[in-house]
């Protein structure tokens, strides 16, 4: 059933690519990256994943050995490929579709010069436009995703004691994320995206600005990857803001929840419940045909009434985005920006993720993960939402 249910997942997800292919009048589409491969085959592999615009699919294979089935051929070079098109009878490419975004200049170079196409076309922009809207099995992939992430998240209480650090509490956090399933690799679009399992900011450390493109920053471990734990100790009035991947599976959920050691000043608790205003009254009108860009606006809105706008999303780096979409990457499409031209559609699953940081107490707000049905959003990822005092 499983299997059955991948090959139908898949045969989707070929059509969707070729009506998008034929409408662009592409006719080739030529895939090697990690997760556009995961996306149209259901696993990774060195090599390339070709779908014509009209046809079946064609897998051309490096490594692993031992790979099988219907037009899977093994090849050393992908000049193979097209040894194999003209012994298969395959017409070549007169526009072919290339993941320009990604691969590096000498492969995309080389394979413009192997299939020698009239035209060549950018296929990372088709490929992320597409993955913007999810299938039924990958729906479901996000509601193990949330339940589990949800489940590692009720156990951060018990990985507190007094006098640890964020590293600390982040290793014992990283622990029961394993025991519960959590794959461990974190995926993100674009360059300077490295982090690893997650992002747990406390204190002063929230201010400390990113070269990264996530919401908050932090210092980090080293100047090697300058975001989030720094080994600050969690002292009392400290907040401490968890930020902790949901890669259950390969579709992954985003959550943020806050905790504190003793009381924080009224300011930080005050901050937090305009996150949850801003958060409620976007699931009460957000739905299909909003435009991000209004949503964004709409939480504007009240950071400017409430007088928060000098902490919203940072002080010494502000980002300029509340949210974005999620899938086999963390940052993927639609963003919720004030320029965003997306709109919402069914079957879209996003984030959203209005923070402030209060100097010396350390970051306060929510995130959680929203699918896109045909009448409004579904929260997927369900638990406490206030602060949460540990001890």
């Amino acid at each position: 059933m499983i299997q059955e249910e991948l090959i139908g997942d898949l045969k989707l997800k070929w059509k969707r690519i070729q009506q998008a292919m034929q409408k662009i009048e592409a006719d080739g589409c030529l895939l090697t990256v990690d997760v556009n491969l995961y996306y149209t085959t259901g696993r990774i592999y060195s090599g390339y994943f070709y779908i014509p615009a009209e046809g079946t699919p064609w897998f051309f294979v490096k490594r692993p050995n031992g790979l099988s089935g219907n037009n899977v051929v093994y090849i050393r070079k992908p000049e193979q490929i097209t040894e194999t098109f003209a012994k298969q009878g395959l017409k070549m490419p007169g526009k072919l579709l290339l993941e320009a975004d990604e691969l590096t200049y000498n492969d995309f170079v080389r394979l413009q010069s192997v299939f020698n196409p009239k035209e060549t076309g950018n296929a990372t922009t088709l490929m992320r436009t597409l993955r913007m809207i999810k299938t039924p099995r990958e729906i479901s992939q996000f509601r193990i995703s949330a339940q589990n992430h949800v489940a590692t998240y009720a156990e951060i209480p018990e990985c507190f004691h007094p006098g640890m650090t964020d590293l600390e509490l982040q290793y014992e956090i990283e622990k029961r994320m394993r025991k519960n399933g959590s794959i461990g690799l974190f995926r993100a679009f674009g360059a300077n995206m490295d982090i690893f399992m997650g992002s747990i900011l406390a204190g002063e450390n929230a201010e400390v600005p990113s070269p990264f493109d996530f919401a908050l920053g932090g210092a980090g471990m080293d100047a090697s990857c300058p975001l989030g734990a720094n080994g600050t100790v969690l002292k009392e009035g400290t907040a401490i803001m968890v930020d902790m991947a949901g890669n259950y599976t390969p579709y992954m959920t985003d959550m943020t929840r806050v905790f504190s050691v003793g009381k924080l000043t009224d300011l930080a608790y005050r901050a937090h419940q305009v996150a949850l205003t801003i958060q409620n009254k976007i699931e009460s009108n957000a739905k299909p045909g909003t435009a991000c860009a209004d949503l964004y606006n709409a939480a504007m809105e009240i950071v400017e009434k409430e007088g928060l706008s000098p902490y919203f999303m940072g002080t010494k780096q502000q980002a300029k985005f509340i949210g974005h979409g999620i899938g086999i990457q963390i940052n993927e499409l639609p963003v919720l920006t004030p320029r965003s031209k997306e709109e919402l559609a069914p079957n879209m699953v996003f984030a959203l993720e209005p923070k402030f940081v209060i100097p010396g107490v350390g970051a306060v707000g929510i995130e959680n993960s929203f699918l896109v049905t045909d009448t409004g959003i579904e929260k997927l990822t369900r638990c406490n939402e206030e602060i949460i005092e540990l001890s």
